[in-house]
């Protein structure tokens, strides 16, 4: 079975070095598009050619991108028809579910960024500092997490290889951006107007400005939010721990960009807190910035327009007997989103 699947790689690879590079772009005009199409610009890699689609609504607007202009063009069914080697997808659940399986039919590989196939058994859910093996286990979609999780299992993953996790405390401070473009717009109305009133919300059910709103996606049955439930279930994927104890508590704060997250773990074994603070340190995508002495931790303005995930306030939690408490704070749209997603891509093009 090992060797056959060898094969079927080799072969998929032989079949993508012969065939021109070309990437596709769906949600190219939202914030995360926005942001996908910036760091594609800054890491140019060898794609050599490029088409952006959007909804109807957004067909027909031109971007500039790598010196050049392009019509942003209309997604329809018949769109992947014309051959594309990769797909990043970033256009919602519901054009995700539609389009992305008729991409992969076509031997498209598809890196969606919403949440429809994060769950799926057969669809990888990658983090590229954490899981990037299971990339080539692909079946043409990949998943891209949520951003809360994304910046949480960077830090986390290195210690639970070291110490093995028992039980996860989520708490997080995430920003307007991760609602998209009309939460930023309900944060700067509340600016603008330097009130929570007097202008018309266009995103949340309750004003953003001078608030926080413990009210992330729609509310469950269970009385979880989405988002909560959302982080429970992926991070025990990605970590390939599926009876690991998490719980989450998701905030929205009056922050235009960089979620925050305090984490409260507990281990298995043991630790020395000098020894943890270290192999954080030598983690990939992660930057220690940690010393109370001089007021030193990470903040949200230090994460903006960084694809690191940046972990402070490190402590030992003395109310059991193998606890930490993790201060760790990223750029939402760029390693949360766009970045983890190109970052996928890279790793695709060098299999």
């Amino acid at each position: 079975m090992d060797n056959l699947f060898s094969h079927i790689m080799k072969t998929e690879r032989c079949e993508m070095i012969m065939r021109k590079n070309k990437l596709a772009v769906v949600g190219a005009t939202g914030l995360v598009g926005k942001t996908i199409l910036k760091i594609l610009e800054e890491k140019k890699l060898p794609i050599e050619e490029y088409v952006f689609f959007a909804s109807s609504k957004s067909a027909g607007k031109k971007l500039s991108f790598l010196e050049k202009e392009y019509i942003v063009q209309e997604l329809t069914p018949t769109s992947f028809d014309n051959t594309f080697s990769y797909a990043i997808f970033s256009a919602g659940s519901i054009i995700a579910k539609d389009y992305a399986p008729i991409a992969a039919s076509k031997g498209c590989v598809v890196i969606d960024n919403s949440s429809a196939f994060r769950m799926s058994t057969n669809v990888p859910l990658v983090v590229p500092e954490v899981n990037p093996e299971e990339i080539k286990h692909h079946q043409g979609i990949i998943a891209n997490p949520n951003c809360s999780t994304i910046q949480a299992v960077v830090a986390l993953k290195p210690l639970d290889t070291k110490y093995s996790l028992k039980r996860i405390i989520y708490s997080t401070y995430q920003a307007v951006s991760g609602a998209g473009h009309k939460g930023v717009v309900d944060l700067e109305n509340g600016i603008k107007h330097n009130s929570s009133y007097g202008y018309e919300l266009q995103k949340f059910p309750i004003p953003i400005f001078n608030n926080c709103l413990p009210h992330i996606d729609v509310f469950l049955e269970n009385g979880y939010t989405k988002e909560e439930e959302k982080m429970i279930n992926e991070t025990r994927k990605i970590l390939k721990k599926p009876q690991l104890a998490i719980t989450a508590t998701t905030v929205r704060v009056p922050v235009l960009n960089s979620h925050s997250e305090s984490i409260n773990v507990e281990f298995e074994k043991d630790f020395e807190l000098s020894e943890l603070e270290e192999i954080l340190r030598r983690s990939p995508g992660i930057i220690v910035k940690d010393n109370i002495n001089f007021e030193v931790y990470p903040t949200a303005l230090d994460a903006n327009e960084h694809d690191e995930v940046f972990v402070g306030r490190i402590r030992r939690d003395f109310s059991v007997p193998f606890g930490v408490n993790l201060w760790v704070v990223a750029d939402n749209l760029r390693k949360g989103a766009a970045s983890n997603a190109v970052q996928i891509l890279e790793k695709l093009i060098n299999y």
